[in-house]
């Protein structure tokens, strides 16, 4: 599969070549070199199998997606901890966050320990602590802090998915009100690429920096995770982010589904960097 897909990207790198050499070579040159025929895309299906979900990749430079079901793709869920990327911005724009190492103390009456799995969460966190953690408790105080109003008026000025804040402004984005597709994320991702967001630049590279998932000489992975349940049964999982290797940017959206948590908690991380490696773009990774 991995040789197919690199075989399958080199071959049409190599025809967008060939066909700038022939510009301007005149009537012969066009007749001795027909145009290669159209590349179809890689089948990522192999992938997921029977499981359900979707992957959508843009190539920053050259503008090309590429999808797993894209009727998937266009179809929108719950953001869960992905909406930590938009929340940081508008802690930040808002002064409630004054940089990545502003410290809240956790209040354990207010936010009560209830998960044994996430014991990090438990305890006094920074910007970039919580943002690691993904510490809940964290953005539902900065939520509060922002209030509802501006809360509403600042997702409405990022255009961030449905843009509904109604279902709580501490909890909205939880399974609740706020929607948002894999397209509409990478959308959402490629604007901070870049700079197109409104906010500060200042904002923008303090989220940037606290984004950093893994680095390696060969690579730089900015991304954020995020899931819930979706109904009995059924749980959802993002990893959602962009890839800077080699001079290129790809953003990237994959979403899947499981029966547990557990089921797609590192599954979502492993199989999208077994695409981007794949794929080329990415070498050296950890699994």
């Amino acid at each position: 599969m991995r040789r197919a897909l690199i075989l399958l990207l080199t071959t049409a790198a190599v025809a967008s070549g060939c066909a700038k050499a022939v510009e301007g070579g005149g009537a012969a040159a066009t007749a001795q070199t027909a145009p290669p025929a159209p590349q179809a895309a890689p089948d990522l299906s192999p992938y997921f199998k029977d499981r359900p979900g979707t992957f959508v990749l843009l190539d920053l430079k050259t503008g090309r997606y590429l999808r797993h079901d894209p009727e998937r793709a266009a179809r929108r869920y719950s953001p869960f901890s992905t909406f930590k990327i938009p929340n940081s911005l508008i802690g930040l724009e808002t002064g409630v966050i004054k940089d990545a190492d502003f410290k809240i103390k956790w209040d354990r009456q207010k936010y009560p320990p209830h998960d044994p799995d996430f014991t990090q969460w438990w305890r006094d966190q920074t910007l970039r602590t919580a943002f690691r953690r993904s510490a809940v408790w964290y953005y539902q105080e900065l939520a509060a802090r922002v209030g509802a109003e501006r809360m509403r008026e600042m997702v409405d000025k990022l255009d961030y998915g449905n843009e509904d804040t109604s279902g709580g402004h501490t909890r909205f984005w939880l399974n609740s009100s706020l929607r948002i597709s894999a397209d509409e994320q990478v959308a959402f991702l490629r604007r901070l690429c870049l700079g197109e967001l409104p906010v500060s630049r200042r904002s923008l590279d303090i989220v940037k920096e606290i984004m950093v998932h893994e680095e390696t000489p060969a690579y730089r992975l900015s991304a954020k995770t995020g899931g819930g349940p979706l109904g009995e049964g059924r749980f959802l999982g993002w990893f959602v982010g962009y890839l800077e290797a080699g001079g290129s940017t790809h953003i990237f959206a994959t979403h899947i589904e499981g029966p547990t948590y557990g089921s797609i908690r590192d599954e979502r991380i492993r199989l999208t960097k077994q695409i981007l490696g794949d794929l080329g773009l990415m070498q050296g990774g950890s699994q």
